[in-house]
């Protein structure tokens, strides 16, 4: 186990930074805290810089984290964990955490270099269900997703780093209006497919549709706003008991591009 350097005194200008990196007031977000061993991970393997890497003194850091920093040369030290419950009072503590340089925000362009589906989230403001929806989309072979009216200033926001297990760095996430990702959608010849308990079609139909398409996912409560349901191609509904209301909305993410996988997988390819 390699012997870390431990930060004993509050006053240590790491504490301080990053005492100011969890201030919820920040004007202008250009490092946040990113925690546990599994994002940590995912981070620095997608090429995420880090200021420096941390675990309390009463959880020693994990091997395979520690062989990744000394790969990228990343600093590391211990904190006493008494200064960790100060850091983390009132809310949950993380045993390892580290601050990171957030990376220049995704723009659409970032999207249309690749292949794959699309995922347009309009109105979606639940975090844990955005941070699933990003896993599900890099696992499924979507080349990005556009949130639209998400209430999220960033996708360095830190509840979405926890939802998304640090994904959020791995596919680029555009922040937008609703005009720009339908200008978008139609500058890149997308068709743009509206999710909708009505659906005109089944979400199996999407299987045997050649092309690129923009799946549009509504909000929690509101569903689909109207003015993308004028922009679509058409809706896609799909199959229930009809006892059951709805799904989650990262299940229907799931679902959807689960029917367009082997399109989006050999795109990938």
């Amino acid at each position: 186990m390699t012997e870390l350097d431990t930060i004993v005194d509050m006053s240590d200008p790491a504490i301080q930074r990053i005492v100011d990196v969890t201030r919820h007031s920040r004007s202008s977000i250009k490092t946040t805290l990113i925690e546990d061993t599994e994002p940590l991970i995912q981070c620095i393997r997608t090429g995420v810089q880090f200021v420096e890497i941390y675990s309390s003194d009463g959880s020693p850091m994990p091997e395979e984290l520690l062989a990744l920093c000394r790969k990228h040369d990343i600093a590391t030290r211990l904190v006493d964990s008494s200064i960790v419950n100060q850091l983390f009072k009132g809310e949950r503590k993380a045993k390892t955490f580290g601050i990171a340089r957030v990376p220049r925000p995704s723009r659409f362009s970032d999207i249309a270099a690749g292949g794959g589906d699309v995922v347009v989230l309009d109105g979606v403001k639940i975090v844990g269900n955005i941070g699933a929806i990003v896993r599900t989309s890099l696992a499924l072979g979507a080349s990005g997703i556009v949130l639209v009216d998400s209430d999220l200033a960033t996708v360095a926001d830190r509840r979405l780093l926890r939802a998304s297990r640090g994904y959020v760095f791995s596919l680029p996430i555009v922040l937008a209006g609703r005009e720009d990702a339908i200008a978008f959608i139609r500058d890149r010849g997308m068709r743009l497919m509206v999710l909708d308990a009505d659906g005109d079609r089944e979400v199996k139909d999407l299987a045997a549709d050649p092309g690129q398409l923009a799946l549009l996912f509504g909000g929690e409560k509101g569903g689909p706003s109207e003015l993308f349901r004028e922009a679509s191609s058409g809706t896609v509904s799909i199959p229930m008991i009809s006892s059951t209301e709805s799904l989650n909305v990262s299940v229907s993410v799931g679902i959807a591009l689960h029917a367009r996988i082997d399109r989006n997988f050999a795109v990938s390819r």
